[in-house]
Formats: C-alpha cells, sequence, structure tokens
C-alpha cells in the first residue's frame, strides 16, 4: 500500500522511519542507512544548514557522486525550503562556474577528492563567486568547514525552530533546479517544485507497483534521470536505493544480483552494454520484476533480448522540464506497443499535438508534443523570457519533440523539431530512419543526423553498431527497401560503439559535429 500525499519530499523520511525504522533505505557498499538512520540525518543537516542561515528560496549546492550523502543533502535542503542543485564532478571547471554563478548558492557541500581527481582549484573558483559557507565532506582548511563540524553547529537550532520551518515550505515551492544539457545553447536550471516530484513519484509506483522496490542508482546527482526518475519512486514508496558511485557494465551487473534489485532502468544505450557484459559473465538477475528503458527508443535486437528475461517491460517519455511526466505504457511484454510507442498520456497529464501554427494536428500526422500538468515545472531560473517562451497561452509546454497520435490513443515519437530535416523539399525525421535500420538483423543501435547539402539542402548521415558482420552497401540497400529514396541516408558509418553523454544517452551533437566535418 503507497503512502498518502505529502506537503514534503523529506517527510517521506520521517512516515516510513516511523513504520519500519530498520529496513534499509539507502545503501552505499558496506554503508546500510535503515530509515530510522536517515531521517536523523536528514535533520541533523537540516538544522545545520539553517544554522548557516540558509533561508526560504535560498540554494544549497552539492559537488558529489551518486550516494547517501548526495540524496540526504537533496532532502534536507528541501525540507526547510531551500532550492537544491546538483554538481556533476565530470563538469570542467567551467561548467561548473557556469551553474553556480546562475544559481548563487548560499552553502555549497562538496568533496574535495573524486575518484584521483582533486577539486582544489575547482572549490577555490567556486567559492570566489560568493559562496558564503562551502563544507567539505571528506576533509577542510582553506575556507572549507569539515561535514562533522558543519553538522554539530546546527545543534543551535531547536527541533521547534525547524519544525516551524518546515510548516511554511512544500507544496509548489520551489526545490529543486535542474540544468539543461545546453544542446542549444547555454544551459539554463529549470526549476522543479514538491508536489510535482511527490505527485510523480506516487503516479509511477501506481503505474509500475514493485514489491520490494529495491533499485538501483548509478545517474550523475545533477540529471533528473538521478533524482526524479530512479531516487524518488523508491524512496517514497519505503524501497531501498542502491548507489553505485562510477558506473561499470559487469559491476553493475554483479550488483542487481547481489542486492536483488527488482527495478531494472537503464537507458538504451546502458543496456547494450549491460547486455554485453550479461553475456560475457552471467549473474542471477531473477530478482527483477521490471525492466524500464527511458531516454531514447530501444532497438529490436535489445528488446529481444531484454524480452528473454521472462518479466514484464515499461517505457515512458518525459523531461526534465515536465518532471518526467508526459507518457507512460504500464508493464508489458508486447512487442507493438513497447517497440513503437511511447504509451498513453501519463495519469493527469494533457497532451496536444500541434502544427507550425499552433493547430492541432489528426491522429497520425506528426505535431509537437505539448504537455499541460501540475508537473509542469515552474520556469527557468532567472530567465522570464525564456520561460514565456516555453509555454503557450493555456500552459502547455513546448516539448520540441514530434510524435504522431495512434487510433488507439498512444503516442509515437518520430523525431524532434530541431532534428528533422528536409531534404529535397520534403521532411524527414531522424528517428522512423533509425527504426528501419535497427530492424536489420546485424543492427545494434542506429542515429541519423543531417548535414547540408548543396543540391538537395539537407542529407542524412547515419552511424551504426553491429552485432554481426553487414557492410555500409548492405544496410543502405536494407533502407532503400524500406524507405522513399529522399529519407535514404547518404553516408553510414559502421562504429564500434557510440559515443555517451554523463546520464547514458548517445552524444548527438558529437555524431553531428563528426557528421558535418566529413568524418
Amino acid at each position: 500500500m503507497l503512502p498518502p500525499a505529502l506537503p514534503r519530499l523529506a517527510d517521506y523520511a520521517k512516515w516510513h522511519a516511523a513504520r519500519t525504522p530498520d529496513a534499509e533505505a539507502l545503501v552505499l557498499g558496506d554503508m546500510r542507512l535503515t530509515w530510522a538512520a536517515l531521517a536523523a540525518r536528514v535533520d541533523a543537516l537540516a538544522r545545520a544548514l539553517m544554522a548557516a542561515g540558509v533561508g526560504i528560496g535560498d540554494r544549497v549546492a552539492t559537488l558529489q557522486t551518486s550516494c547517501p550523502d548526495y540524496f540526504t543533502a537533496f532532502l534536507a535542503a528541501t525540507s526547510i525550503g531551500a532550492i537544491w542543485a546538483g554538481l556533476n564532478p565530470k563538469y570542467r571547471v567551467g561548467e561548473l562556474r557556469h551553474v553556480v554563478s546562475d544559481c548563487t548558492p548560499r552553502v555549497l557541500l562538496t568533496r574535495l577528492h573524486i575518484a584521483g581527481r582533486r577539486y582544489d582549484s575547482e572549490i577555490a573558483t567556486l567559492r570566489a563567486t560568493g559562496i558564503a559557507v562551502t563544507v567539505g565532506y571528506d576533509g577542510s582548511g582553506d575556507g572549507i568547514i569539515a561535514h562533522d563540524d558543519f553538522i554539530a553547529a546546527g545543534a543551535a537550532i531547536s527541533a521547534g525552530d525547524l519544525a516551524a520551518r518546515r510548516d511554511a515550505v512544500g507544496g509548489r515551492q520551489a526545490c529543486l533546479l535542474v540544468y539543461t544539457s545546453g544542446s542549444t545553447g547555454t544551459p539554463k536550471g529549470a526549476v522543479l517544485h514538491q508536489q510535482g516530484i511527490i505527485d510523480f513519484a506516487l503516479a509511477q509506483n501506481r503505474i509500475w507497483p514493485l514489491t520490494p522496490n529495491r533499485v538501483l542508482n548509478y545517474f550523475p546527482i545533477n540529471h533528473v534521470g538521478c533524482t526524479i526518475d530512479i531516487a524518488a519512486p523508491a524512496f517514497v514508496a519505503g524501497g531501498t536505493i542502491v548507489f553505485m558511485e562510477q558506473f561499470d557494465p559487469d559491476a553493475s551487473l554483479a550488483m542487481m544480483a547481489a542486492e536483488r534489485i527488482t527495478f531494472w532502468g537503464s537507458p538504451p544505450a546502458v543496456f547494450t552494454l549491460q547486455l554485453a557484459a550479461q553475456e560475457r559473465r552471467p549473474v542471477d538477475l531473477s530478482a527483477v520484476q521490471l525492466i524500464v528503458w527511458e531516454g531514447a527508443a530501444i532497438s529490436a535486437d535489445n528488446f529481444d533480448r531484454l524480452h528473454g528475461f521472462g518479466v514484464p517491460m515499461a517505457t515512458n517519455y518525459g523531461m526534465t522540464e515536465t518532471t518526467s511526466a508526459i507518457t507512460c505504457t504500464p508493464p508489458s511484454r508486447d512487442r507493438d506497443e513497447l517497440l513503437h510507442t511511447v504509451g498513453p498520456a501519463f495519469p493527469g497529464v494533457d497532451v496536444r499535438l500541434v502544427d507550425g501554427e499552433g493547430n492541432a494536428v489528426p491522429d497520425g500526422t506528426p505535431g509537437e508534443v505539448m504537455p499541460r500538468s501540475g508537473f509542469n515545472f515552474l520556469g527557468y531560473w532567472q530567465r522570464p523570457g525564456a520561460t514565456a517562451a516555453a509555454f503557450d497561452a493555456a500552459g502547455h509546454f513546448h516539448t520540441g519533440d514530434l510524435a504522431v497520435r495512434r487510433p488507439d490513443g498512444r503516442y509515437r515519437i518520430v523525431g524532434r523539431l530541431k532534428e528533422m530535416y528536409k531534404s529535397g523539399g520534403y521532411n524527414v525525421y531522424p528517428r522512423e530512419v533509425e527504426a528501419v535500420l535497427e530492424a536489420h538483423p546485424a543492427v545494434i543501435e542506429a542515429v541519423v543526423v543531417a548535414v547540408p547539402d548543396p543540391l538537395w539542402q539537407e542529407v542524412g548521415v547515419a552511424f551504426v553498431t553491429l552485432q554481426q558482420a553487414a557492410t555500409p552497401d548492405d544496410l543502405i540497400a536494407w533502407a532503400r527497401e524500406r524507405l522513399a529514396n529522399y529519407k535514404i541516408p547518404k553516408r553510414l558509418h559502421i562504429e564500434p560503439g557510440m559515443p555517451l553523454l554523463p546520464i547514458g544517452k548517445i552524444d548527438r551533437t558529437a555524431l553531428k559535429n563528426r557528421a558535418v566535418a566529413g568524418d
């Protein structure tokens, strides 16, 4: 039975601590935090943040791996009305400076070294932006307060003061800043709210019920996949979040087996790595109850391999600005639904498909996906112009994605407005071409990008990975039998593996740059 909707996300720590105090909440290696221990840690850090002067609406940033300390920081900060922002340890100094200069946190909670990399110069640069308090999880010095000392200072805040602050916050109050990838410009901070995250977590647990709810979280903490897609539903349900600081496909499967993970969720490109690892060194994944891919369409080959595990599968479609909620499939083993759709609208989401003039398009016709719901974000941090442009007059959000609605009410993503290109005056949707290439028995994954062409305006260039021998000519011939001539890629490259973003999605920008350069 799911818990009720509570005012603040952090409230679920106390709710579950009161009912199952000794059950595991967060796990990292030998660290196994119970619900009682987690609730106490959240309160202690919340007091410390208040003692450091953090007020409602102030920002708290965390430079950390995917681990219990990160999630505790998120819960503690948001429980007192602060807005939390995660910083990816893989960021270089310029990327870190941009986020911190933009959101101007009062407190920075940081690791001083991670996986052999020291952050001394980066932290000095960030502190120079005006951060009032810097807390070191694994050290102190040069204006950095040791974490234990910071927590001790929180004793000055009484339980009554903490409760009074919490009573003043919650609902649709801003709580989380997630910076978009910036593929079309400087990254912007999307402002999410408590109610949207809670409602999403409760709804996802109703659609995808798990008993027990045990998830593996290896995603970077600056990404919506880490905090919203993986952590929040398990946390709200009273499940267990097992963290992995550095992703490795073999190690991730070994951890899933050892921890009896029930929810196997990965981007499609990461499934490719994990499935290859399972073939090299099989482990017992019999605890898995549901397999979910998010962030992109999965290839037919990987679908068939996952289908072989004999458990239900599902996928969803969402983005940071919609708190991941636009469409969702229920658990299923239906090949057509899972391979060719992203399901019907997520509960509580009104989805419109519109043409370039904002007019609704009929079923079967591509249109921009425009969702409206209580999950939608509050706007872009300190960018009122960008926020206004993101919505239509009725409050529907411009996703920039193109989809068609089938007569059965399910949606099929056909591409992005920025990825769609015109070749000889015809619209070409890369996802359609990729799906045809991925249907070839030799192909694992395909990506199609557009490049300028003096004759046809734009043409496609395809990149594919293979599981058995095939030549570019073989694959072009396959596509030619199944697609109109203007959709056929002009060039096709066979790759040993696709370049990946930190979240595990394919780096389309890197491939497009290669295609434009003629590589």
